[in-house]
């Protein structure tokens, strides 16, 4: 079972990550890595942070000359601004009896809650009494490490010649037109990597960027929507019988899970539930003749890829909805802790708009999850099994499937074993 777990503060020494389950034989693509953690920093509106970070993955365990032996794989990311942290987030306990360490210990403690954040929640679970104990496992940062491993799923998933690509489809009201289902994904990327938004349209990336600087000068934030899109998944991923194993239901915790992403949406979801069952279902139509993968074509893929918890051979198509981030440098009105009192609450560098990095994080986590859904399915603790597997299935797939195969006819049936003494 692939599974994967993070560790690490905003600004401590560093994050890290353990994936486990990770196939022996998969030659890993550094430069996949290291491109994906740039692209994580990267966006219009994206706050002062970003500036000071130049994450670089070191992989501590898991690989030997370039390729993964089947153990866990150990990721880890410093935090260059650690060296203006020290004795804020010391692991030891720190010496106040030095003015200069106290200090900065007094200055860096929060006592004001922002809401919309984990502060107010966490601060009474925990029992804490500075709120930084929240916030510094709270923080969007810790995606850095999730962007670590799903490059890893990526280039696993990319040896099985399945693609995928994320894009910005929307920032506050501005929306792009939706792209279609036979859009090549690889030309798609190309757009996408030369927008300032993760946005493929030229235009809509413009007026992206303007409302996001008319919101920087008010103080404000904004949100969005961010599109991920795959092709080449193999039929029967996933499962309808049982709740946790339907693959949309597993999406959706993982899409969920990021920070400020409050919906997730497969397919045409959301526009489905106004419509009539004719206008939302795709039909099926005879491949003859046709260059097909599968004995069957659709002219449709309404689904998003998933029908009854269980990959369809469509493009996959999940759309996660962020919200606009929570710290304002104008500030909302809040109370302080722990005395509960009005107040405004606290401010720390943050991001305008961060949805540039969420369509990194959404693809990373998607990548996570197909990863784990084919290795469920195929299994291998070797790269040669599961290709050798995946391969095998892929074929049978394009053809019916024998009735013999399925259910035994009474000629495989063993003869029934009879007591000759009872008979008497």
């Amino acid at each position: 079972m692939l599974r994967f777990l993070t560790a690490g503060e905003s600004h401590g020494q560093g994050l890290m990550a353990i994936l486990d389950g990770v196939p022996a034989g998969l030659v890993i693509d550094f430069d996949k890595i290291q491109h994906e953690m740039a692209c994580r920093q990267k966006g219009y509106g994206r706050g002062a942070r970003q500036k000071i970070e130049v994450d670089q993955i070191e992989i501590i365990g898991g690989v030997r000359h370039g390729i993964t032996s089947g153990a866990p794989l150990a990721l880890s990311i410093q935090n260059r601004d650690w060296d203006n942290w020290q004795h804020v987030m010391s692991v030891q306990a720190p010496d106040k009896s030095r003015p200069e360490v106290a200090e900065q210990i007094e200055k860096k403690s929060i006592s004001r809650f922002r809401p919309g954040h984990a502060d107010l929640a966490g601060t009474f679970k925990f029992r804490q009494r500075d709120v930084r104990d929240v916030l510094e496992r709270s923080s969007a940062r810790e995606t850095a490490a999730r962007v670590a491993v799903g490059a890893v799923c990526q280039t696993l998933l990319r040896e099985l010649d399945i693609k995928m690509v994320a894009q910005v489809v929307q920032v506050g009201n501005i929306k792009m037109d939706d792209v279609h289902d036979d859009t090549n994904l690889a030309d798609l990327e190309k757009s996408v990597l030369a927008s300032e938004m993760f946005c493929p349209c030229p235009e809509t990336t413009e007026k992206m960027k303007a409302l996001i600087k008319e919101k920087w000068q008010e103080g404000d934030s904004l949100g969005g929507v961010v599109e991920v899109l795959v092709d080449g998944l193999p039929i029967g991923l996933g499962s309808y019988t049982q709740w946790d194993k339907k693959l949309d239901g597993q999406l959706a915790q993982a899409i969920m899970s990021i920070q400020a992403i409050k919906a997730v949406e497969i397919g045409d979801g959301v526009a489905a539930a106004s419509l009539s069952g004719s206008s939302v279902h795709d039909p099926l139509y005879p491949a003859e003749g046709q260059d097909s993968a599968f004995p069957f074509v659709r002219t449709t893929n309404r689904a998003g890829g998933i029908e009854g918890g269980m990959s369809n051979g469509s493009r996959l198509r999940v759309r996660a909805y962020m919200k606009p981030l929570p710290t304002l440098r104008k500030g909302l009105p809040s109370v302080s802790h722990p005395d509960f009192k009005a107040d405004t609450a606290h401010f720390e560098r943050s991001d305008v708009c961060a949805i540039s990095a969420a369509s990194i994080v959404a693809k990373a986590m998607v990548s996570f999850i197909l990863a784990k859904a084919i290795l469920d399915k195929f299994g291998g603790d070797t790269m040669f099994d599961l290709t050798e597997a995946l391969s095998a299935y892929r074929i049978d797939c394009k053809t019916p499937m024998p009735a013999e195969v399925i259910l035994p006819s009474s000629s495989h049936l063993p003869e029934p074993i009879v007591d000759e003494a009872e008979l008497e």
